[in-house]
């Protein structure tokens, strides 16, 4: 049984949706500090063949309050017009912009929350059924270190698989887990390009890009398109 462990992101770049579709149970690490100027409230896409930041206000955001206690702001209709103007050529722009609607528009603001629904949505529209979980539910020790605290939710998990970002090479290390009976990986994602109707295409967006130019068969094979190292 597998699993990983990360911060809810609004929908984040393909290669998060790989980590989630590579393991069993997906953790929101939703009881740790907001990150101002991480990707959380943020992401790029394409708009005019360049990519363009869009982002969701967070009143009262700090780096010294739990993620799961701050709320997004309620107007994002500037943010859905400038998604709607971007992608409203996209061959799948009809399927996925009410996707984007709905999940912008949750009357529960928590980030957290919507954040989470930015994942699993787009799951449900592909069709794959994944099993998420919020750390937060979660009845381990927090004053454990970073590494401890993943060992923690591995053994409330009952896994011995663990699955981390390619930024968790510098935190991680794949002995201190063995030690305690746990298999540490890290998902690397391989190359990729699609058409974007532009010149040159522009990697890293939002996963609102891919699902904008691409089918769902085309979706799906891209999320098997990593390596575990």
């Amino acid at each position: 049984m597998s699993f990983a462990v990360m911060q809810p992101y609004l929908f984040p770049y393909l290669g998060y949706y790989q980590l989630v579709s590579a393991v069993d149970k997906f953790v929101f690490y939703d009881d740790v500090t907001f990150i101002k100027g991480g990707y959380i409230n943020r992401n790029n896409i394409l708009s005019n063949g360049k990519a363009q930041r869009f982002t969701i206000p967070v009143p009262g955001m700090s780096s010294n309050t739990l993620i799961n206690q701050l709320n997004f702001d309620g107007n994002v209709k500037k943010t859905l017009k400038t998604i709607e103007q971007s992608y409203k050529k996209a061959p799948y722009f009809e399927h996925i912009f009410p996707l984007i609607e709905v999940v912008l528009n949750d009357e529960n603001r928590r980030v957290d929350h919507i954040c989470a629904k930015s994942i699993s949505v787009v799951f449900e529209y592909l069709d794959i059924n994944k099993d998420f979980h919020f750390s937060s539910e979660f009845d381990y020790n927090r004053d454990l270190s970073a590494a401890d605290k993943l060992i923690a939710m591995a053994d409330v998990l009952k896994s011995s698989d663990y699955i981390n970002s390619p930024g968790g090479k510098s935190l991680y290390n794949k002995e201190y887990f063995a030690e305690k009976e746990i298999y540490l990986s890290f998902i690397e994602t391989e190359k990729y390009e699609y058409s974007q109707n532009t010149d040159g295409f522009i990697p890293h967006l939002s996963m609102i890009d891919v699902l904008m130019w691409n089918n769902k068969e085309q979706v799906i094979e891209m999320l098997t398109k990593y390596k575990l190292v």
